[in-house]
C-alpha cells in the first residue's frame, strides 16, 4: 500500500508563519538558525496532530521551493528532526513522521521542543492542550448501576448497532424538554460526538464536498472533513455582530458562492471561544438552510455548559421545517471524558443510511457505557448544577490570573463551554506553545482551531483544572511569554531558543 505524502503547498499552508520574524522572509543574519525554527514549528504540527503519524513529509527539493529557502536548510531540518525521533528514514523511500519513542510509549510525558529534547530538563508540567474535566463522584455509582442491570443483556449477543431502548428514551425526553419533540427512534447511539461525526461526514460529505465551519472551530471536526476528502470553508466568528458572534450574512453569501451542501457548527458553545448563539440567529440560521438546500450538523456537545445564569435558547433543530438540521451530542463533556457516548438526532431514513456505514467500521455502542450514560441522565440536575458551579468559579480564577500576570492579553469570556479564547497582542501563539513545555505548561496554539494558519494571535485556554493548577499555569504562561516579549518588542531582536 501506497505511502502517504503530505504536499509541499499543504504543509507550508499549516507551517503558517514559521520563520523568525527578524529574518524578513530571507535566510541571512537570523540569529535562530532557519533549519531549527522550521523543525520546531514541524515539531509542533506533529504534536498537534495536523501531520499525522506515518505519513511522508514533501521531498527536500518540493518543500525547499514551496518555502523559498535554500534545500540544505531542509536537509539540516530533516536531520534534526530525524535524529531526536520525530521522522523515520528508510533507503530508497521518504522519511515518514513519527513521535520519539519516550513520548510514544509513555502519553503521560509532555512534548518538548527539539532544544528541549537536548537538555531534557526536569520540568513539571500543566497540560492546557485538553477541555475536559475529571469524572463526578456520581461516576462511580453510575457503572455499580449498570453492573447491577448487565446481566438482563447477558443472555444476547450484546450487539446493538442503533443503542439501547432506555437510552434513547432518555435522550428524547432530554430534546422534548428542551424544546425539541423527539421520539427514540429519531436517535442512533454513537461512540461519542466524533465518532457521529465522521459516521454522518462519510453519508452526506462528497468528495471535494465544501464543508462550512465557524471559524475558530474544533481541531478534530476540521481534520475529520479532511480525512473524508471534504474541504472546511471557515466564516468568521465575529462577537461583535447582534447574532452574538455568528456572521448570518457571510454564511448565507458563502453557502450559494460556494455551493456547500453541509456545514459543522456549534451554535451552543463554540469551541473554543464558549460563544452562545441566541433565538434569533437559530430561526435564521434554519432558514439559511433552507433557502440554499444546506444540511447543517449542530454539535451540541457543550449545551449542558451554560454558564451565563440565563436561560438558553432551544435547539437550533427546533426552528427546522425538515430535514435540514441533525444534531449530535456526548455525554463526555457534561459527565466525563472517559464516557464514550454519544448520539446522533436525525430522521429515520438518514438513521438507517448510517447504520449501513456502521456496519463496516463498528457493532455498537458498548454495553455497560450505555447503562451507566442512562443512569447519569436519570439523574442529571444535581450533577450538571454543582459542575457548572464548578466552571464557574475556575473560569472566575484563569480570568483573575491572566489578568494579573498578562494584562496586554484581551480575553472576553463567552456565555459558557470551558474554555476562552485569548488575544495576544502579538501573532506568536506556535512559537508561545512551543516553549511553554520547557516553563511547565502544555498549550495548544491558536491555529490549531483555524485552517491556512489563521490565528497566530489567539490561544485557547481551557479552565478544567483545579484553581490552584489554573494559577499555576498562568504564570507559567506568562514566564514562557516573557520569553518571547523582547522579540515582540523589537522585531530586530531575536528568539532564545529555549
Amino acid at each position: 500500500m501506497a505511502t502517504r505524502v503530505i504536499g509541499a503547498s499543504g504543509l507550508a499552508r499549516d507551517l503558517g508563519a514559521w520563520r523568525d520574524p527578524e529574518t524578513d522572509g530571507v535566510e541571512r543574519r537570523p540569529h535562530r538558525p532557519a533549519y531549527l525554527a522550521l523543525a520546531e514549528a514541524i515539531r509542533l504540527l506533529i504534536h498537534d496532530g495536523r501531520a499525522p503519524l506515518g505519513v511522508a513529509l514533501p521531498s527536500e527539493r518540493d518543500l525547499a521551493t514551496t518555502l523559498g529557502v535554500s534545500r540544505t536548510t531542509i536537509t539540516s531540518t530533516y536531520a534534526l528532526l530525524r535524529d531526536h525521533g520525530y521522522l523515520i528514514s528508510r533507503q530508497g523511500s521518504r522519511s515518514t513522521v513519527a513521535l520519539p519513542p519516550a513520548i510514544a510509549h509513555d502519553g503521560s510525558k509532555p512534548a518538548r521542543g527539539i532544544m528541549a529534547l537536548m537538555a531534557q530538563p526536569a520540568v513539571p508540567t500543566i497540560d492546557m492542550t485538553y477541555a475536559a474535566m475529571s469524572a463526578p463522584p456520581e461516576m462511580q455509582d453510575a457503572y455499580s448501576v449498570a453492573l447491577q442491570g448487565l446481566p438482563a443483556f447477558l443472555n444476547t449477543h450484546g450487539m446493538d448497532p442503533v443503542g439501547m431502548l432506555a437510552l434513547r428514551e432518555a435522550l428524547a425526553r432530554r430534546y422534548t424538554e428542551r424544546g425539541l419533540p423527539t421520539d427514540p427512534s429519531q436517535v442512533l447511539v454513537t461512540l461519542g460526538a466524533q465518532h457521529g461525526l465522521r459516521l454522518l461526514l462519510n453519508v452526506l460529505a462528497t468528495p471535494s464536498a465544501r464543508v462550512l465551519i465557524e471559524h475558530p472551530s474544533y481541531p478534530n471536526a476540521i481534520e475529520a472533513i479532511r480525512d473524508v476528502g471534504a474541504r472546511p470553508i471557515p466564516v468568521p466568528l465575529r462577537p461583535e455582530l447582534p447574532s452574538a458572534g455568528w456572521d448570518l450574512d457571510g454564511i448565507r453569501s458563502t453557502a450559494r458562492q460556494t455551493a456547500a451542501t453541509l456545514a459543522y457548527l456549534v451554535p451552543d458553545f463554540n469551541n473554543p471561544t464558549g460563544l452562545l448563539l441566541d433565538a434569533e440567529g437559530r430561526a435564521e440560521l434554519a432558514a439559511i438552510a433552507r433557502d440554499t438546500r444546506m444540511t447543517i450538523i449542530v454539535d451540541e456537545s457543550m449545551s449542558d455548559l451554560n454558564l451565563s445564569g440565563t436561560t438558553p435558547p432551544p435547539p437550533l433543530a427546533s426552528f427546522a421545517k425538515g430535514s435540514e438540521i441533525i444534531t449530535i451530542g456526548s455525554a463526555s463533556k457534561s459527565f466525563w471524558g472517559g464516557l464514550r457516548v454519544g448520539w446522533i438526532r436525525t430522521n429515520q431514513a438518514l438513521i438507517t443510511k448510517l447504520l449501513g456505514i456502521r456496519a463496516t467500521v463498528d457493532l455498537g455502542t458498548p454495553v455497560m457505557d450505555q447503562l451507566a450514560t442512562t443512569h447519569l441522565l436519570e439523574n442529571a440536575t444535581p450533577i450538571l448544577d454543582r459542575r457548572r458551579e464548578q466552571l464557574i468559579a475556575q473560569r472566575a480564577t484563569l480570568l483573575a490570573a491572566v489578568a494579573d500576570e498578562l494584562p496586554e492579553w484581551h480575553i472576553t469570556p463567552g456565555a459558557g463551554g470551558m474554555s476562552v479564547w485569548a488575544q495576544l497582542p502579538t501573532p506568536v501563539s506556535t512559537a508561545l506553545a512551543a516553549t511553554a513545555p520547557n516553563h511547565g505548561v502544555l498549550l495548544a496554539a491558536g491555529p490549531r482551531f483555524g485552517v491556512q494558519g489563521a490565528f497566530e494571535r489567539f490561544l485557547r485556554l481551557p479552565f478544567t483544572h483545579p484553581e490552584e493548577q489554573l494559577r499555576l499555569a498562568v504564570k507559567s504562561i506568562a514566564s514562557a511569554y516573557e520569553a518571547l516579549t523582547p522579540r515582540a518588542a523589537d522585531p530586530l531582536q531575536p528568539l532564545t531558543c529555549y
